[in-house]
């Protein structure tokens, strides 16, 4: 078998964990920001929870509409973050999502930032098909130093009996710089080979901001037998080309009113790049 073919075999494999869960190729996975938690600077005491699941709500019925194939649910208005998340954090998201659950039609994942059990905890109380973290590397950030361990996350994913969780690996931390000489691509294929990853995503610099392509061109080509995702920035006139190289991606700003992460979904912004998403994986 030629090394072109070879390489096609182990992509169509690593995509068929992919469409397990979305039930697609190349799936579009969209966030929903939830308000900030009690306990965090920006919490609304006045709008309180119920405050927070309406507005939630809202942007989950609006991204349903716009025909995203996934919705992970995170705490981006949580800042400044932590890497050991509070308990309330936690707590707060696991309320908001069960008071929506009726509401939910699409596979869901979770994220806590920046906390791995917290994370695989929630999606335990919650009935969430897949999860995002940090699970590896070591990292100098706006936390501090940063250590992920997938030996500790993935031993509490066997704990708390979700061995079927599927975990999305974040090699490129945002807010934050690698402690490691190693290129991203070798990143890459370590988390995927020594640490289990389920698939690995790659991010730019921040929330908003994309990876360079050809990082997202690199880690593609070190890891075949996982699918790898574009995690950050995708946007209506970028998400062509990062489909083109990427098993999928996730998406939150560009879907926002003015694309503004911390504004409101905008049904005619998430309508038109789901119309610009389906284009680009006909071709």
């Amino acid at each position: 078998m030629a090394k072109g073919d070879k390489q096609a075999l182990h992509r169509s494999s690593a995509s068929g964990g992919l469409r397990r869960i979305f039930g697609v190729e190349k799936p579009v996975i969209a966030m929903v920001h939830i308000a900030a938690l009690p306990g965090t600077p920006r919490y609304d005491a006045v709008a309180g929870m119920e405050g927070m699941v309406d507005a939630a709500r809202k942007d989950l019925l609006a991204l349903q509409e716009a025909g995203v194939d996934a919705v992970m649910f995170g705490n981006e208005n949580d800042r400044p973050y932590q890497l050991e998340v509070d308990a309330a954090s936690t707590a707060g998201m696991a309320f908001v999502i069960g008071r929506l659950r009726a509401d939910i039609v699409v596979p869901f994942g979770v994220d806590v930032l920046w906390d791995p059990t917290s994370t695989i905890a929630l999606a335990a109380a919650t009935g969430a098909r897949f999860a995002r973290e940090i699970f590896t590397g070591v990292y100098g950030s706006d936390m501090g130093l940063w250590q992920g361990s997938a030996a500790r996350a993935l031993r509490y994913r066997r704990q708390v009996a979700r061995d079927d969780l599927y975990l999305l690996f974040n090699v490129t931390a945002e807010f934050a710089s690698p402690l490691d000489a190693r290129t991203v691509a070798q990143r890459a294929r370590s988390a995927a080979f020594s640490s289990l990853a389920d698939a690995i995503l790659v991010s730019g610099p921040m929330t908003g901001q994309a990876a360079p392509l050809e990082h997202l061109e690199s880690v593609r080509q070190a890891v075949q037998d996982v699918p790898v995702l574009a995690n950050t920035g995708v946007r209506h006139d970028n998400v062509a080309d990062i489909l083109r190289l990427a098993d999928g991606c996730v998406v939150g700003t560009s879907l926002k009113v003015d694309a503004d992460t911390w504004k409101p979904v905008d049904p005619a912004r998430a309508a038109e790049f789901m119309r610009l998403a389906r284009k680009a994986r006909q071709g």
